[in-house]
């Protein structure tokens, strides 16, 4: 069983900003797998930190927990307007993933937010609510991912009807997010190429979804395209940023490069998210059994990253890890041992 102390231990090590981003990146994700309201009260009070990325990721973990006692926080950082757009527009996304009714009200008032990402997300995540509530008592489709996804993939499977109806700016935000997530699960080049060509259309907030799914599908074929949106210093950050991970994510050695490049961008942002991409980099390319290691860096802290020991949680099962069709970074999935 993991203790109290353990679970402090992690929390000490995301809430230090004296602590390298990596480890505390990891000791997030192993608190998000952990899960509990301590894991919850430790991730919520790193919301007072000043690195827009790491705000980001804590609202990201809290919905992907889909634990109706991180709703409080999230509505916080939704109507906290000195809060960087990409950390609200994430608290946005995090309150329609837990897939409660009663922050449809919330939901609705802020889709009409100034500040596009966070009135666009707050949109997408009213629809996700009204599909729910409109398919309750449905079967959830089985799909290769397991993150929680802000839009049901669509029905359709054919690649360039789907290719058609993600690049078609007619077609409601929801719908050409449905195509995008089907994308991701049909897998293979030409589904991959079909995505990278929407780094060049839509909104910042669709672009920087498509730079996240590319991460989760781990395609080589967009690398250049990925590199390229990475490189345009006119991007969006919060695009720039979702490409970055997506080439750790991908991991191969012509990604290196682009992320070199970048360790020094003059937007935090992205010299952070190259940061925490070069450290997936590195966990995708060696040994080592997960990515969220936290409990190991609590009960052997000379192990040092990438040791391939496995850390046990309650239950009897031990965390793994994959990359979340929402990801710009690994989600962790439980596998029984």
């Amino acid at each position: 069983m993991v203790t109290e102390q353990e679970v402090e231990a992690i929390g000490q090590t995301l809430g230090d900003p004296q602590q390298p981003l990596q480890a505390r990146f990891r000791a997030l994700f192993t608190l998000r797998g952990l899960g509990g309201p301590d894991a919850i009260a430790w991730i919520s009070r790193a919301f007072r930190d000043d690195s827009a990325l790491l705000k980001h990721e804590l609202a990201y973990c809290l919905g992907q927990m889909q634990d109706r006692r991180a709703i409080p926080v999230l509505v916080e950082v939704l109507r906290d307007t000195h809060q960087e757009p990409m950390v609200r527009h994430e608290a946005g996304e995090a309150l329609g993933a837990i897939g409660d009714p009663e922050v449809l009200d919330i939901l609705k008032q802020y889709s009409a937010d100034p500040v596009v990402e966070v009135a666009e997300t707050c949109q997408l995540a009213v629809c996700r609510l009204e599909w729910l509530q409109q398919h309750s008592g449905e079967p959830a489709a089985a799909g290769p991912y397991l993150s929680v996804d802000p839009a049901p993939p669509a029905k359709e499977r054919d690649v360039g009807r789907l290719r058609e109806a993600l690049l078609d700016e007619a077609l409601p935000l929801f719908d050409r997010y449905r195509a995008m997530f089907a994308l991701r699960d049909a897998g293979g080049e030409e589904a991959a190429l079909a995505l990278a060509e929407g780094l060049h259309c839509g909104s910042a907030l669709f672009r920087h979804e498509i730079g996240y799914v590319l991460g989760q599908l781990q395609h080589e074929a967009a690398v250049p395209q990925l590199a390229a949106a990475l490189a345009q210093r006119t991007e969006s950050a919060m695009v720039r940023h979702e490409c970055a991970e997506a080439l750790g994510a991908i991991a191969r050695p012509t990604c290196l490069a682009a992320l070199r490049a970048h360790v020094a961008d003059p937007e935090r942002v992205v010299r952070e998210s190259c940061e925490v991409a070069l450290d997936m980099y590195e966990y995708e390319r060696g040994p080592a059994f997960q990515y969220a290691d936290g409990l190991e860096q609590v009960n052997n802290p000379d192990a040092g990253g990438g040791d391939s020991t496995r850390a046990w949680v309650p239950g009897g099962v031990v965390l793994g890890h994959s990359y979340d069709p929402f990801l710009q970074q690994p989600l962790l999935c439980s596998q029984l041992f």
